[in-house]
């Protein structure tokens, strides 16, 4: 019986790009422990552990979960991909605002147009962020080993081009390699805390802070978690398609009956990591700039992760961009088009009136599946408050993590059984498929 570990790395270009997925991935981790330059590693140590001895989630431990503990080193990567992620959005919200850009993106070349605009505004919104992080390291004591203007101008150019290059990174793993190049930053990002997590809650339970029972009952809901994510992942409602004979050219085709595969998710992680970066991009700047500005401090500790204020915006933003994203991605006055193009109809549904029944039908999908988003998304803060348990752990067990874990995963074997298959190989489950839930 064929092992289908050994299959991955028989498939010559499956074993390509899955060593170059993974050597990417080592170079973005070595640039995670890189530090701008002009910055006092020591002293910057000494503040993040006075920090964390009061116990409050602040805005740098959100940071730096996701970017893989990039912040708190204050590395060229402490960013992360999200000033793309934050311009993306609202790249996205102009072309629906603005018509004429929506007309560019359709014309031949436009999508190029506007992903070449995306990257420009990608350089200002990290110069924006960068220039608030030099604010954050002036209020820290002795952090500067120059001074303040040629660390603000070192700093800038440093962390704006360490984003750049986390995207062309993400560009090359997306053409030459496996899986989505930014999610697979992300992905990397936070797997890279797991161990750390893991050594605190071990460490928790062996000083008797943390009750074993109470880690046991998290665990055993987190492996239901789990399962549940992947269910909601994988389901899908299918719409029965009928197309009716037609000639193309000089052959005819018979009559052939199909459906639509509607996930019950069909947005997948994306309205989590948007509602994620839309709420870091003020929240940063409002942090970092508020020992300046008293208004900007009382927001930021207004909007602090973890607090009930972050995580109501944090489950509206994130049930907006399912709809959002899905209405952009799934039109059902295009898929009305394109199935009437070709000469197919929906069983029990008048023509004039299908792009009703597919909105409904989308409508009736997506509530459930951004509610179920949402209260993932929420889970840590539930855990940490109920249970007590570690900031770091707390937010492996749920929340953007969980999905974003879960997520990539799935893509990415779905992507190599793809390549199996092709291949001739069994696959990497059972009966060579990934199956998706029928709902």
């Amino acid at each position: 019986m064929a092992n289908p570990l050994v299959d991955i790395f028989r498939v010559k270009e499956l074993r390509d790009r899955i060593l170059f997925t993974i050597g990417i991935l080592v170079i973005y981790r070595l640039g995670t422990i890189l530090p701008v330059p002009g910055i006092n590693i020591a002293a910057l140590k000494l503040h993040f552990a006075a920090l964390g001895t009061s116990g409050a989630l602040g805005i740098e431990d959100f940071l730096d979960f996701f970017a893989g503990g990039a912040f708190k080193n204050f590395s060229i990567f402490m960013l992360s991909i999200m000033p793309y992620i934050s311009m993306s959005i609202i790249m996205q919200l102009l072309t629906i605002v603005f018509p004429k850009l929506k007309k560019i993106q359709e014309e031949e070349g436009g999508k190029k147009r506007i992903n070449r605009w995306t990257r420009y505004g990608t350089v200002v919104v990290s110069l924006i962020q960068s220039y608030t992080v030099t604010v954050y390291a002036n209020n820290i004591p002795d952090a500067l080993a120059i001074g303040r203007l040629p660390f603000a101008l070192l700093a800038m150019l440093s962390i704006t081009t360490g984003t750049m290059f986390l995207m062309w990174l993400g560009d090359q793993i997306t053409r030459r390699g496996i899986g989505n190049g930014i999610s697979m930053i992300i992905f990397a990002g936070i797997v890279a805390r797991i161990p750390g997590a893991l050594w605190t809650l071990v460490a928790q339970i062996q000083q008797r802070t943390l009750n074993p029972v109470f880690v046991l009952l998290v665990l055993a809901l987190w492996v239901v978690v789990i399962g549940l994510v992947i269910m909601e992942q994988q389901g899908q409602r299918k719409i029965p398609v009928h197309y009716a004979k037609r000639v193309i050219g000089r052959r005819m085709y018979g009559a052939q009956n199909t459906y639509l595969p509607f996930k019950v998710n069909p947005s997948g992680v994306i309205p989590v990591i948007f509602a994620s970066s839309i709420l870091l991009f003020p929240v940063q700047i409002a942090q970092n700039l508020g020992a300046r500005i008293e208004w900007l401090s009382r927001f930021a500790a207004w909007l602090r992760p973890n607090g009930l204020a972050y995580d109501i915006a944090y489950a509206l933003l994130i049930i907006f961009f399912a709809y959002f994203y899905t209405q952009v991605t799934l039109n059902p006055v295009e898929i009305s088009k394109h199935i009437r193009e070709n000469g197919g109809s929906i069983p029990g549904i008048r023509s004039e009136k299908m792009e009703e029944y597919l909105s409904r039908i989308l409508y009736r999908i997506i509530l459930p599946g951004s509610l179920f988003l949402a209260f993932i998304a929420i889970i840590p803060s539930l855990v940490q408050s109920l249970f007590s348990f570690p900031q770091a752990v707390a937010y492996l067990m749920g929340g953007t993590s969980l999905l974003i874990l879960v997520g990539v995963d799935l893509d990415t074997m779905s992507q190599i059984e793809g390549y199996l298959r092709m291949h001739h190989h069994d696959g990497i489950v059972k009966r060579g498929k990934i199956r998706a839930r029928n709902l």
